[in-house]
């Protein structure tokens, strides 16, 4: 940071010195203003401050672990939106039991661990196949259409119950085209 301030008192003192007050034009003196203000800001701020750490309530936190529930039900709320919230009410309470068991009190910052990087996963596959175009979401139809024939009945069966609920993480419309891929004629 300190290059930076030696560089914009260096820009500072050399635009002065060739610009003079009455030839500039205002704007340009507004912006050298807040330039000069920015700079000050910064070299008379304190040195000593640390910045802020984050310290969980560790009367909400799963045992063992920094991680609050809230932190969680947000996270589920945020990466399965495709679900009712009953559904998502649903997943948090199970995780929620899960990591509340005194049993799993050895993988509890595993399990943690665990479902938040599926969760992201999950969130991370669903925002990439909302930004496809309508062409590329059908193209994929198209692929999964070709996919089905490989597939058992029981698996088939299982596949399309899924998509009739709306369980599977995909962007609405990309749901309907595979349903309609699914239950297009073989």
């Amino acid at each position: 940071m300190g290059r930076f301030l030696r560089k914009g008192v260096l820009f500072t003192l050399l635009f002065a010195g060739v610009v003079t007050p009455a030839a500039a034009d205002p704007l340009l003196m507004l912006l050298l203003s807040v330039a000069r203000d920015m700079i000050e800001a910064h070299a008379n701020r304190p040195r000593d401050t640390p910045p802020a750490v984050y310290v969980p309530d560790l009367a909400r936190v799963y045992q063992g672990t920094t991680v609050e529930p809230d932190h969680l039900r947000r996270l589920i709320d945020d990466s399965f939106p495709y679900l009712s919230d009953a559904q998502r009410k649903e997943i948090f309470a199970s995780l929620n039991e899960a990591l509340a068991d005194p049993k799993n009190a050895t993988m509890r910052a595993s399990l943690i661990q665990y479902f938040i990087e599926r969760a992201l996963t999950v969130r991370s596959a669903q925002m990439k196949l909302a930004e496809l175009s309508w062409r590329e979401k059908q193209q994929l139809a198209g692929e999964f259409r070709k996919e089905l024939d490989a597939l058992s009945d029981e698996d088939r069966s299982q596949l399309g119950d899924l998509l009739r609920s709306g369980l599977l993480p995909v962007p609405a419309d990309l749901n309907q085209l595979l349903l309609a891929a699914f239950d297009a004629p073989r």
